[in-house]
């Protein structure tokens, strides 16, 4: 099945066309109202949402590329992709393939890529109704690096579509060509908007926050929400000075904005990695900036304090 398309352009058509299989079935799930909650801990719940999301998007690229490592948050054992047929999807989003891949990812290969998938990003939310704060994130990593992925978000629209079939909205971005389904809007000028967590604040996170000196801040779900809130001009920076955030949070949201010219990195400014082997948490947090050109401003005025305290607590987890 188009052989002759890179293997890059083939991971986004599929993740693509998956996404939005799998956001129908967290729908499906929301309307019968069977969630079937179980709390892993540190307020970390996990729904029948999460693991049939998972479940479908694992198991349909597993089927077209099994030789490509893919990673997803819910701890499921093989058992549990034996799947409906109709879960598994074997189309790739022909508007994806209609591209040309940048010529530096033209000759990846399958061991060089890992994908990265969270099945439900936003998952306190969704349990409370809170439906615009749900994402689905599929990233994908080449040697360790983000560059890509996909992010849906399976409620867009939920308070006017009049039909079903028009709820949702499916992003997809490329490192070197750019990112489609969404509309990069300049943040308003004059002041500082800042978007943090919602549901798991601390006091690292708030110092940090409030060292921005923001004339507002934006609480809200989801790492691939919060980076859609900055994308979108609802806020200038994402600032997250906790290591709760994992791999899979963060690649594909962090793939498509650097696409659209933003950028993002762990508290202390360095970049994060993505390697199938190694720890999957970011032990350094996350800053995600609007534009390239004010990170390091936003990164520099994070007190000193957070970071050092920041930095012992991920010392202590190795």
């Amino acid at each position: 099945m188009h052989p002759n398309v890179p293997l890059v352009l083939r991971l986004l058509a599929s993740s693509h066309s998956i996404s939005q299989k799998a956001g129908s079935i967290i729908r499906d799930i929301m309307h019968s109202g069977q969630l079937n909650i179980v709390d892993k801990g540190f307020n970390d719940l996990q729904t029948e949402a999460d693991r049939s999301s998972q479940r479908c998007i694992i198991r349909s690229l597993m089927n077209q590329f099994p030789k490509v490592s893919i990673i997803g948050e819910e701890n499921l054992e093989k058992k549990d992709y034996d799947v409906p047929s109709d879960w598994i999807v074997d189309r790739l989003e022909e508007s994806v393939l209609s591209h040309r891949c940048p010529d530096e990812l033209q000759n990846v290969q399958d061991e060089d890529v890992v994908v990265w998938v969270d099945p439900l990003d936003g998952t306190s939310e969704f349990t409370q109704g809170l439906l615009d704060h749900v994402t689905i994130l599929i990233g994908l990593s080449v040697k360790g690096k983000a560059i890509g992925g996909v992010i849906h978000q399976p409620f867009f629209n939920h308070n006017k579509a009049e039909e079903q079939s028009n709820l949702g909205r499916t992003i997809w971005g490329l490192m070197g060509l750019g990112a489609f389904g969404v509309q990069k809007v300049s943040p308003p000028v004059g002041k500082l908007i800042v978007t943090t967590t919602r549901s798991h604040s601390n006091d690292l996170i708030n110092k940090s926050v409030e060292a921005l000196s923001p004339d507002s801040v934006l609480r809200v779900g989801g790492a691939g929400n919060k980076v859609l809130q900055v994308i979108e001009g609802k806020a200038h920076v994402y600032a997250f000075a906790s290591r709760g955030c994992k791999k899979w949070d963060t690649c594909a949201p962090e793939g498509i904005l650097h696409a659209l010219g933003g950028q993002l990195t762990d508290i202390l400014g360095n970049s994060l990695t993505y390697i199938k082997n190694e720890n999957f948490t970011n032990e350094l947090g996350v800053l995600a900036s609007h534009s390239a050109a004010n990170h390091l401003e936003y990164q520099s005025k994070i007190p000193a304090e957070v970071k050092e305290r920041l930095f012992a607590k991920s010392q202590s987890c190795f």
